[in-house]
């Protein structure tokens, strides 16, 4: 395990750079493949640990990116620090989302939808402070560390990579733990859990603001990549869907799988698909899904994990 874990990093921070060093638009589309990526996790975390199928992640998107561009354009904080505050706006953004834990499935699901419109009605008529549907421009980038040019699309790479990563880590151990188990158990009966003392509210709590966090982080990080925000683009519903979509390709009951699944449905879609169909290639994309669903529908992580164990069952 931790040999592959040595390969695959130094396949992501040295292979991956040294190979597309200087290929600006290859790196470009892996950059917004990651950003993707991070909303992925951060969806598969409350849909799958939590057990709540949410419709609104752009809300936490959006939240995070007009946090942490106003907390650079209006109060001057560093960006390198706006980036986190804006995960935490997104926090203190899905605390009005709290009543909605009361309701399961398809209810808070659109619920949380709502909020989601809700927050971009607000962001479009507070035009003083987010200059309305005409939006953020000049939003600073990403700084300089150490000579290193964080805003080039190399330095964004990096940064991007990283907060994928961490993201997880961050999964994969409130999955191994013991509210990771509850979690678990709550899904096949909230009710059981309840008696023998687990508190599903404040779990289910906890993993909205965990999942708030993230999505609101990333939102952040792309304000100041791209540079730019208006409320279409920043709650645009695709920040929502694309997660769900990716999470499912890649499996999102693992801890990998909505990372990998974004990245690959991502880049095959823009490199592959959109060369094949340059108007509504999203048609094959949908496709290719369905199929996925038909035919693997615990996602292409699983897909690959079952091969090798087959292949030994075969060979028994």
């Amino acid at each position: 395990m931790q040999k592959r874990m040595i390969v695959a990093l130094a396949l992501l921070y040295v292979v991956v750079p040294v190979l597309l060093n200087g290929n600006n638009y290859i790196l470009s589309l892996l950059v917004s493949s990651l950003i993707v990526a991070g909303m992925a996790v951060s969806w598969a975390l409350l849909g799958n640990l939590g057990g709540m199928v949410s419709f609104g992640h752009a809300a936490f998107f959006g939240i995070g990116g007009y946090a942490s561009a106003l907390l650079v354009t209006k109060l001057g904080l560093p960006v390198m620090v706006a980036i986190p505050a804006g995960g935490v706006a997104a926090v203190l953004a899905s605390v009005f989302m709290l009543p909605a834990l009361r309701l399961s499935g398809p209810y808070f699901a659109l619920a949380i939808l709502a909020y989601a419109h809700i927050f971009k009605i607000l962001a479009t008529e507070f035009s003083s402070l987010t200059g309305g549907s005409a939006g953020l421009s000049s939003i600073p980038g990403l700084p300089d560390i150490f000579g290193f040019n964080l805003s080039s699309r190399l330095g964004a790479y990096f940064v991007v990579v990283s907060l994928v990563l961490v993201f997880c880590w961050v999964y994969g151990r409130i999955r191994r733990s013991d509210y990771g188990t509850a979690l678990r158990a709550m899904h096949d009966s909230e009710d059981a859990t309840r008696v023998v003392g687990v508190n599903s509210l404040m779990l289910k709590s906890w993993m909205l603001f965990v999942s708030a966090f993230m999505g609101g982080l990333i939102g952040a990080f792309n304000a100041h990549v791209i540079n730019f925000l208006e409320p279409d683009y920043a709650f645009n519903s695709a920040w929502s869907v694309l997660p769900i979509v990716a999470a499912i390709f890649g499996g999102y009951r693992t801890v990998y799988g909505p990372a990998i699944g974004a990245v690959v449905i991502y880049l095959v879609d823009q490199l592959v698909f959109k060369e094949i169909m340059s108007t509504g290639h999203q048609l094959i994309l949908g496709a290719v899904l369905a199929g996925m669903i038909l035919f693997a529908p615990d996602g292409l992580m699983r897909l690959f994990k079952r091969k090798p164990r087959e292949a030994r069952n075969a060979h028994a």
